[in-house]
């Protein structure tokens, strides 16, 4: 068992485990704890416990001291600076012409460095920005690309139920949503009915998934032929998945009628056949899904940690590419060969020792080519009477 305490830096995001030492804690408490970018100003969120050993990452920072009333005093000043500086790197933003929408500044507790977070459609070339805002605060300046969820999440506001938003009031992690939930609850799918003010699939679709897998377990397709406790035989209208009841359209004295049952007391004959229009449909809303899942791993690749001068792929390239320049690699020599006109016309101007054209094997060619002309037959035809 390892004693631990939980807390969380910031109004909302994850929580940390630190070791407490001797220090005692109550919620709500404030600590100066070490991290991996220094000295950081935390809440207290869960009191000082002991857990198993595997689920704690080992080894565990320590927790420095509690927070003072000085301490508490630099956050609050900190906060004040975060509003001017976050107005200032909006306009710097504009100045540069950068396609990017900054939305939240923070300062580093010891204020060593200030980390501004920015949402875009891809890349962004802030090199020149960085150096501009490193002139004006005179300390370390970081630029990091979050996603729209996470922007939400910075921001606050209402969700359609009139609530807080989820991610901005106590969800430690985002989770994934896809459309298939909407699907299983039969919410209509309509990306303004289903979708927060991210413009991503609301989260709350998630949280009652589990019971509405198992109550579709029991519940018929729509289009199914059933058979009624009074022997009545008929088509699945609608399902309530909720009651656990559907409605069917049956034949009742020559007229058509809708009525509804639960579905312990209905007894199944035939499975629906699948239109090629609902299939079509289906395909349509899985790629949908598809499309936006490969948008938020999208989103979340361009969550990583971006530092002006880090590039060291790049470098690397350019170093490659300037050592090719300066150190070619050596080719093996090849002889110049002219061209086959250039070399008939060569040895049409040689001759041998005796004067004749084309060299010592031209002219035996030629004494060759002359012998058998002369010794070759005349063939024999009509015209001179030969006969074959």
């Amino acid at each position: 068992m390892t004693k631990v305490v939980g807390i969380r830096f910031r109004n909302t995001g994850k929580t940390y485990f630190f070791d407490p030492k001797d220090f005692t804690f109550e919620i709500g408490d404030h600590a100066i704890v070490e991290t991996a970018k220094g000295l950081e100003y935390g809440e207290v969120v869960s009191p000082v416990r002991s857990i198993g050993d595997e689920n704690v990452l080992q080894p565990l920072k320590p927790v420095i001291r509690k927070a003072t009333e000085r301490d508490d005093e630099q956050v609050r000043d900190n906060a004040k600076k975060e509003a001017s500086a976050l107005r200032t790197c909006q306009e710097k933003a504009r100045e540069h012409g950068l396609d990017m929408k900054v939305t939240e500044a923070e300062y580093a507790f010891d204020n060593s460095k200030i980390l501004f977070y920015f949402t875009a459609e891809g890349r962004v070339d802030f090199r020149e920005l960085v150096k501009d805002l490193a002139s004006v605060f005179h300390t370390r300046i970081e630029l990091r690309q979050i996603g729209v969820r996470d922007e939400a999440r910075a921001l606050g506001g209402f969700g359609p139920c009139g609530r807080p938003l989820c991610c901005s009031s106590y969800l430690n992690d985002f989770i994934a949503v896809s459309i298939k939930m909407a699907k299983e609850q039969n919410l209509a799918l309509n990306p303004t009915k289903i979708s927060g003010v991210c413009g991503r699939l609301m989260c709350c679709l998630k949280y009652e998934e589990d019971v509405y897998e198992e109550l579709n377990r029991t519940m018929p397709d729509v289009g199914d032929y059933m058979q009624t406790p009074d022997g009545t035989l008929g088509d699945v209208v609608s399902t309530n998945i909720l009651r656990q009841t559907v409605r069917i359209l049956v034949d009742v004295g020559g007229d058509k009628e809708m009525q509804e049952y639960p579905t312990s007391e209905l007894t199944l004959i035939k499975k629906r056949k699948i239109r090629k229009k609902e299939l079509s449909e289906q395909a349509a809303a899985e790629r949908a899904a598809r499309q936006a899942r490969e948008a938020q791993q999208g989103e979340d690749a361009g969550k990583q940690e971006k530092q002006p001068g880090k590039n060291r792929g790049g470098r690397k390239n350019d170093r490659g590419d300037e050592n090719k320049d300066r150190n070619p690699k050596p080719q093996a020599p090849q002889e110049a060969s002219a061209p086959a006109e250039d070399r008939s016309e060569a040895n049409a101007g040689r001759t041998d020792g005796n004067g004749n054209a084309g060299g010592k094997n031209g002219g035996n060619r030629d004494h060759r080519r002359h012998h058998n002309h002369k010794n070759r037959k005349p063939q024999s035809t009509p015209e001179n009477g030969g006969t074959n």
